[in-house]
């Protein structure tokens, strides 16, 4: 009795009503009002709704959107109408620049030098002839029976590349693994190797290397002065080397040494029964960075060898050797439009071997990057 006298005309007016058959009142929807279900989506590849197009159902969708939706779908509708053209540009950039110089290696290498003389004459040669190729191998020393540029690239490119992975390896390996004293010091000097340039310790490294053994052994002018270091782990980048393996085996899990441990393996034995066959990709990655390092070297090369000739030493000196071996004056008075057609050649014949390496090991070299912790 006491609610029923509380209840005013203001108060029964915020009452809901309770219907006759005591359901709950169904809540009366706006006129025009669509449900979310049967909002098409406007991403689906095939026809929507009953032949609706993308567009329709897009418009559809955005009546029901707030602003900040909405301004993000026009954004993200920019991007993805601008991207494809941006990366076009990007990758025609890239490809322009590195593809150009070896199109005119190829272009230049296989004409004759009078072709030179022809204005008209800039990619596809008028003339194509082998002479040119020939002429330049036979002037790099490429053919010689002694001190072959070649053989000497060769015996000084695998035996330090291979000397280097190796002992990189064993040194990544005791970074990533082992804890020991001054061990943070000491791969402080190995990013202290990567940082520091080789022109810098050049000179320190002659003399260690003409009074080895406390001046007992001249060592100028020996393969050794590149074996040495690659075998101490301290070659021609070797610094980031070591990097790439620590990297690699710091993200291998370490219940495989665990278990290797429990079946008797020792510190040495576990890393090469264990870890080796798991870092195949890392492995094959250093082994072709060194190769090309080497590959390309001409500075170590020219600092420590007098008579010991290699294809980049070769290729640095080769305006002389063409005046020597072709025009049989070393003071010959050759234009360089002519003289440039050898020079072209030899620049082809150098990098012919990486980009035949390269092209055969692409996909391992890749995936051996993407593995080894020095991207992403």
């Amino acid at each position: 009795m006491d609610l029923e006298k509380q209840i005013t005309p203001e108060t029964e007016e915020a009452v809901p009503a309770r219907p006759e058959s005591g359901r709950p009142a169904v809540p009366q929807l706006p006129e025009g009002y669509i449900p979310p279900s049967a909002v098409p989506d406007a991403h689906e590849a095939h026809e929507v709704g009953d032949g609706m197009s993308k567009k329709e159902a897009m418009k559809i969708r955005m009546q029901h959107m707030n602003k900040q939706e909405i301004a993000y779908l026009r954004r993200r509708r920019i991007f993805e109408k601008c991207w494809p053209v941006f990366r076009f540009l990007i990758l025609f950039g890239l490809g322009f620049v590195i593809l150009t110089p070896l199109m005119f290696m190829i272009s230049y290498g296989f004409r004759e030098n009078t072709d030179m003389n022809d204005p008209t004459i800039i990619w596809i040669p008028r003339h194509l002839t082998l002479r040119i190729m020939k002429q330049t191998i036979n002037a790099m020393g490429l053919t010689a029976a002694k001190n072959n540029p070649l053989v000497n690239t060769l015996v000084l490119n695998i035996g330090c590349s291979l000397c280097q992975v190796v002992t990189c390896a064993i040194t990544g390996y005791g970074f990533a693994r082992f804890k020991f004293k001054g061990r943070d010091l000491l791969f402080g000097i190995v990013i202290l190797m990567i940082l520091v340039p080789t022109q810098i310790i050049s000179i320190p490294l002659y003399s260690t290397f003409r009074n080895f053994l406390f001046g007992h052994v001249n060592l100028i002018d020996n393969k050794l002065v590149m074996y040495l270091p690659a075998l101490t782990a301290n070659g021609i980048r070797a610094g980031l080397m070591i990097f790439i393996f620590r990297q690699f085996f710091r993200g291998l899990p370490k219940e495989l040494e665990d278990a290797a441990y429990l079946d008797g393996c020792g510190p040495f034995m576990t890393f090469l029964r264990v870890m080796v066959p798991n870092a195949g990709s890392s492995f094959l990655t250093v082994f072709l960075f060194s190769i090309v390092w080497y590959w390309n070297d001409y500075y170590v090369a020219s600092a420590f060898f007098t008579n010991t000739r290699t294809i980049s030493l070769v290729l640095k000196n080769l305006d002389g050797v063409l005046n020597i071996a072709i025009f049989n004056n070393a003071n010959a008075n050759v234009s360089a439009r002519e003289k440039i057609v050898w020079l072209e050649a030899g620049c082809l014949i150098s990098i012919t071997p990486m980009l035949i390496l390269y092209a055969l090991l692409q996909k391992h070299f890749t995936e051996g990057i993407e593995r080894s912790g020095i991207v992403g």
